[in-house]
């Protein structure tokens, strides 16, 4: 396992995918973003047609297709069966179907299984998810847990798509928001709550600069 772990989990739109790139950047740490791993395999159950609500065939796309995960200092690649999918995964309805992978036990085992393999050939790592305080990484040396405001949150990942020439209403987004939200946290497996010694921080009303010192100075007190 590397020597330093630094876990960021928290809900969509709450900043932790940017702020745990450029805590990682800021700390010579490498960057694992697992909502990436779970849009990839995401990504690989829709072009296989397979039944997004049928367990045994996610699975069975799992078992026989070949991902890779380019761990960078500043951003993570993503393939399927050699294809870079890194850009594909952030389609809205790629991040809408990816609720059935995160829901499954089994896919989940094994994506935390590959979060582990991933982690212990590094010597420092971030990584940011929804369970990686509590499920993949329960002995990180930090945790963090970011949270915003839902309008706030909306307001952020509607600027992302924005950049990508996607167009969506910010109530469209809000709902799409509070859907994730509701299916994370009452998931069986892997449910988005803070670790019991993570520390929470609200991001409703910080820049991004203000966000990365922020945990700069956790990261500080921690270690």
């Amino acid at each position: 396992m590397a020597e330093l772990v630094i876990t960021i989990d928290g809900p969509a739109g709450s900043g932790k995918s940017t702020a745990a790139k450029l805590l990682a950047q800021r700390l010579g740490a490498s960057f694992l973003d697992t909502g990436a791993m779970y849009r990839t395999v995401t990504i690989a159950v829709m072009k296989a047609g397979a039944d997004m609500e049928d367990e045994e065939q996610l699975f069975d796309v799992l078992n026989n297709s070949q991902f890779r995960f380019d761990i960078k200092k500043d951003r993570m690649h993503c393939f399927v069966d050699g294809e870079n999918v890194t850009e594909l995964i952030r389609l809205p309805q790629v991040t809408d179907n990816s609720r059935y992978i995160a829901s499954s036990q089994i896919l989940r085992k094994e994506l935390v299984k590959m979060q582990r393999q991933i982690a212990a050939g590094q010597e420092k790592i971030v990584t940011e998810g929804r369970d990686q305080g509590t499920v993949a990484f329960p002995d990180a040396n930090v945790k963090i847990f970011l949270t915003a405001e839902l309008r706030q949150r909306a307001k952020r990942r509607l600027a992302e798509l924005k950049e990508k020439g996607i167009d969506l209403s910010i109530e469209e987004l809000e709902q799409a928001i509070k859907d994730r939200d509701n299916s994370d946290i009452n998931r069986d497996t892997g449910p988005l709550v803070p670790a019991d010694d993570a520390v929470v921080v609200d991001t409703t009303d910080l820049s991004i600069d203000q966000m990365v010192e922020k945990l700069v100075d956790i990261v500080k007190e921690k270690c």
